[in-house]
């Protein structure tokens, strides 16, 4: 497996706390991953620091087949790179249809003076259908997006960062607030996504990360504490005792 992601000796201290504590783990470059932990366990701050929001203040952080240090790049140079984040709460334009809003996603990944000049070709409309295909909102073209429901506009949302081509996608508890229909397809979405690319899913419900039946990271205080099949982790003594003995 080629390691598309690579955090090493990670550390990052908030105000004393030690949020993140010498992490270390590697992501391939199609692959599924789930990272589970307690409230305070570091899962959003592992999240800001690949994305650039966060600076460490020590390790390294790597993306790419020829590795890149994530840690010298803007958020906007990350992004462009290859690295797409989806917040918990779903961040669409309602007032516009679903094929708006994937059209902006497209036209937001084109250079800055292209983007100008830029007038909407029949590609741009099959690749805004073949997005939402892909997503499950082929039908939904012509409906605003705000009449969607909350899982279709987390998947509106999912095409959205698509039309920029992430190599590497992190999601933020996309089950919760989800019917059961919608948490399945959700499942097999991300599940498709994953063949071709690497999708991290940051997640409190273990039923979804179950359905999910990808290999899982444990986070505590800030460092792993378990990695392998749900099965496995959950088996550990230790994440018995921080995770599901509370």
């Amino acid at each position: 497996m080629s390691a598309l992601l690579e955090v090493s000796g990670v550390s990052v201290t908030f105000d004393g706390f030690r949020a993140i504590n010498n992490l270390s783990f590697v992501i391939g470059a199609a692959e599924l991953r789930a990272i589970i932990g307690p409230n305070g366990a570091g899962k959003t701050t592992f999240m800001d620091i690949v994305t650039g929001k966060t600076r460490p203040d020590e390790g390294t952080v790597s993306f790419g087949e020829i590795p890149r240090s994530l840690l010298k790049m803007s958020e906007a140079q990350i992004a462009r790179a290859g690295v797409g984040r989806k917040f918990q709460r779903p961040t669409v334009f309602e007032d516009q249809t679903v094929a708006e809003n994937l059209t902006m996603a497209l036209k937001a990944n084109r250079a800055p003076f292209k983007v100008l000049f830029w007038k909407e070709t029949a590609a741009d409309r099959a690749q805004v259908a073949e997005l939402a295909t892909e997503v499950g909102l082929g039908d939904q073209l012509a409906r605003k997006s705000g009449e969607l429901s909350h899982g279709q506009k987390q998947w509106l949302e999912i095409g959205m960062l698509l039309a920029q081509e992430p190599r590497l996608l992190l999601v933020d508890e996309p089950a919760a607030g989800m019917t059961l229909a919608e948490r399945e397809h959700t499942t097999s979405l991300l599940v498709s996504l994953a063949k071709t690319r690497a999708v991290v899913v940051v997640e409190h419900d273990m039923e979804f990360v179950r359905r999910l039946n990808c290999k899982v990271t444990v986070l505590h205080e800030g460092s792993v504490l378990a990695e392998g099949s749900l099965d496995h982790v959950t088996k550990n003594p230790q994440v018995i005792e921080v995770y599901l003995g509370r």
